[in-house]
């Protein structure tokens, strides 16, 4: 017999984790190995608590849903999130999954509707709740994808000359990571040179701190 899917659930109202946990706690496949009250807490302890899945609420205090979800994935890719969310509308979905959310929940959803997304993710598919209308086009800038703010992060740090092991030290990420936010950058942007890089950056602003995370 498989061992139980472990969740953390993230959310700055007690309530709401309160209730959730007690829902999935119903369920012999599921454990809840902790409930948080924010992204800097979920980044801080996903090492530690190795979740399978985590639930994550958009709009929290110190580090939203968005940024919290770039960054623990660069610190555990294979954790798979579910974004917990009031809004349905297409901008905060498709902004949810570019940031590499697995699925996108409403929050007044019935409960088999959570632990079926549970169970999409588990199985490697992304997971849309009923009521959550939106297409998956990225969101654009003109025909242009725009970058993350993790991206804008690490394209300011590029663009001020440092290398890949300088940027990983710098936001403590393996080089690894890196280099592959340096490919989505180069992707989404339809550069292919560091030069092109800084000249984006220069262009946009990001130099003059537009770019620093959120």
């Amino acid at each position: 017999m498989s061992p139980p899917v472990r969740i953390a659930i993230v959310d700055d109202h007690p309530m709401v984790a309160e209730g959730i946990e007690a829902i999935l706690e119903t369920y012999d496949d599921l454990s809840v190995v902790a409930t948080l009250a924010n992204g800097q807490e979920a980044i801080d302890r996903v090492a530690e608590l190795a979740p399978d899945v985590i639930l994550l609420d958009l709009n929290m205090p110190q580090v939203n849903g968005l940024s919290a979800t770039e960054i623990i994935l660069e610190r555990r890719p294979e954790t798979r999130i579910l974004i917990l969310s009031m809004h349905d509308s297409s901008e905060y979905i498709a902004s949810a999954l570019s940031h590499g959310a697995m699925g996108y929940i409403l929050k007044d959803v019935p409960t088999e509707e959570i632990k079926r997304a549970i169970d999409t993710v588990m199985a490697g598919e992304r997971y849309l709740c009923p009521g959550a209308t939106a297409s998956l086009t990225p969101r654009t800038e003109g025909n242009r994808e725009q970058l993350t703010n993790r991206e804008q992060t690490i394209l300011l740090q590029l663009a001020q000359g440092k290398s890949n092991k300088e940027v990983a030290l710098t936001l403590d990420i393996s080089v690894r990571t890196v280099e592959t936010h340096r490919k989505n950058i180069k992707r989404k942007l339809g550069i292919s040179s560091t030069a092109g890089l800084t000249r984006y950056a220069l262009e946009h602003g990001v130099l003059q701190g537009t770019g620093a995370e959120i």
